[in-house]
């Protein structure tokens, strides 16, 4: 991070969460292989709820010209089970519309499932849910993201987990990050009392996601982590 004297190593004073989801490869290629968009999922055992902790005052500082690294690579929580994707196949949707798409991401079907995200931040005992958002807002599906991340040959194992990136509406109130829902110069006002602009020592911040339809309730249990100096 940085100060007034320049780069410093110190404890993050920017600390944030990202709302996403993950998923886990459940059958190995071998170093070449490219996996088609169309056949992506094959590889997919399930999926998972991920939190990637970020700290944007160390991110500010590192992006430019290398993009984030000490910023993220500290700490990943994830949900303590994995939901397969025959257990998500009835909440199957329509994905968004994509302009423009390279030909080996296209992908005509409906390839990401609706599955409602929340977010909640616990401060002293008072929860406050701050994000409400859903994985169908995702822009790119997993099969399409699986398909990018193998196409110059690099392989895969059984097990490998990978995250989504943030998940974000249009709406107010289903910004994934912090750093959005304040756009780095508002309060998050949760209270007459309490408000936030990033995480304070002694908040858990809890991701619960789930998915429903025609009575049948799919849930991923708690992504949660507490803040201790």
């Amino acid at each position: 991070m940085t100060s007034d004297k320049g780069p410093i190593l110190a404890p993050t004073k920017s600390l944030d969460f990202e709302l996403e989801m993950a998923f886990v490869i459940g059958k190995k290629t071998n170093s070449g292989e490219h996996i088609p968009v169309a056949k992506a999922e094959e590889y997919i055992f399930g999926m998972l709820l991920f939190n990637d902790w970020s700290a944007r005052d160390i991110q500010r500082w590192e992006y430019q010209p290398l993009g984030p690294f000490l910023a993220k690579n500290f700490a990943s929580t994830i949900s303590p089970w994995i939901v397969t994707m025959e257990a998500l196949e009835p909440f199957r949707t329509k994905s968004p519309e994509q302009n423009p798409v390279l030909d080996y991401l296209k992908d005509n079907r409906n390839s990401t499932f609706d599955i409602q995200l929340q977010a909640i931040l616990k401060i002293d005992e008072q929860e406050f849910v701050i994000t409400r958002s859903n994985f169908k807002y995702l822009y790119w599906s997993m099969a399409q993201q699986l398909a990018h991340h193998t196409i110059n040959g690099c392989n895969v194992n059984v097990g490998d987990v990978m995250a989504s990136g943030t998940i974000s509406g249009a709406d107010e109130d289903a910004k994934g990050c912090l750093l959005e829902i304040t756009e780095g110069k508002k309060k998050l006002e949760l209270s007459s009392t309490i408000s936030r602009m990033f995480l304070e020592n002694g908040d858990e911040l809890i991701l619960k996601a789930f998915a429903e339809k025609d009575n049948i309730r799919v849930g991923f249990g708690a992504a949660s982590g507490k803040i201790i100096a």
